[in-house]
């Protein structure tokens, strides 16, 4: 029964998530309110419903990969939404970028139902997803994670306990807004090597073996420089993590002026046509600024 799967959300990350899932063996079935998200998983081999009561029907185990917190409250507490027709005894492991205090919300919402809500967020892009190589911060209890280990270590790479439900959403916020703020900066000093006429390789080359590399600096840039932003992780979805994150942080009375300068450049970028595209894109945005 722990094999039969229902995976709410089918686009870029739930399905490649679903992919990794059915070509482990488990059995997945997938919803989403999207005629073409659902065509686009079907075209990989993954059974897709537009009914949510069947997609959950004998399924004990439900995985949602949603766009923001409002979507996640509508698809988990709407009165046609999952609680209302998952089984009870069914544990739902909660993947989506939303803020802490959301998922607490859901989780409660769930007890009620008898439903066991796992906050899950992931680290990684879709070429992760498909290769099971996706990082996982898990919260909640101990004893259900137990039982979905199998789902997770399908899924990623290695998963990490972070305590109880919410922390784990936290965890997520605090390391968008590093990779955030690192890409963005890597794009300004990596156009201004541009700009004093260092050649793209070479300067691509020295940098990703010195002191200002990171992971997301060797991952993007080598795409960057051959001008192709075809999106991993569009620039738009990084500016709404980082106003997730900013408003987080404001509800800890925490400042976060360093993220809040970030979001905006990004917001710059979006506005000067850079939507749909990675968000290494703000290299060129730098680039022809400068021009």
């Amino acid at each position: 029964m722990m094999k039969k799967i229902a995976f709410i959300g089918t686009g870029q990350m739930g399905r490649g998530m679903s992919q990794r899932l059915v070509e482990r063996g488990f059995d997945v079935l997938g919803y989403d309110v999207s005629e073409q998200s659902r065509l686009a998983a079907q075209a990989l081999g993954i059974p897709t419903t537009d009914d949510l009561s069947a997609a959950l029907a004998g399924r004990k185990i439900i995985l949602t990969s949603l766009p923001n917190s409002t979507t996640a409250i509508d698809a988990w507490m709407g009165s046609e939404g999952i609680l209302t027709f998952a089984e009870q005894g069914t544990i739902g492991i909660e993947l989506s970028t939303i803020d802490p205090d959301t998922m607490r919300k859901l989780a409660e919402a769930g007890k009620s139902k008898d439903i066991d809500l796992i906050d899950a967020p992931v680290s990684g892009g879709p070429g992760e997803t498909v290769t099971g190589k996706l990082v996982v911060m898990v919260g909640g209890l101990q004893s259900s994670i137990a039982q979905v280990d199998e789902v997770l270590k399908a899924l990623s790479s290695s998963y990490h306990y972070t305590g109880d439900v919410g922390t784990a959403k936290a965890v997520k916020l605090v390391n968008n807004m590093m990779s955030m703020g690192n890409i963005v900066v890597a794009a300004e000093a990596f156009a201004l090597g541009l700009a004093a006429g260092v050649e793209p390789d070479l300067l691509y080359s020295v940098l990703s073996q010195s002191g200002g590399t990171s992971h997301h600096f060797t991952k993007r840039f080598p795409q960057a420089i051959k001008n192709d932003f075809a999106p991993g992780f569009k620039l738009e979805l990084g500016e709404k993590d980082l106003a997730l994150a900013i408003e987080f942080g404001r509800t800890l009375q925490h400042p976060t002026p360093a993220a809040s300068a970030i979001r905006e450049l990004m917001a710059l970028g979006l506005a000067a046509g850079y939507r749909g595209q990675d968000v290494v894109a703000m290299l060129d945005f730098y680039n022809q600024t400068h021009r």
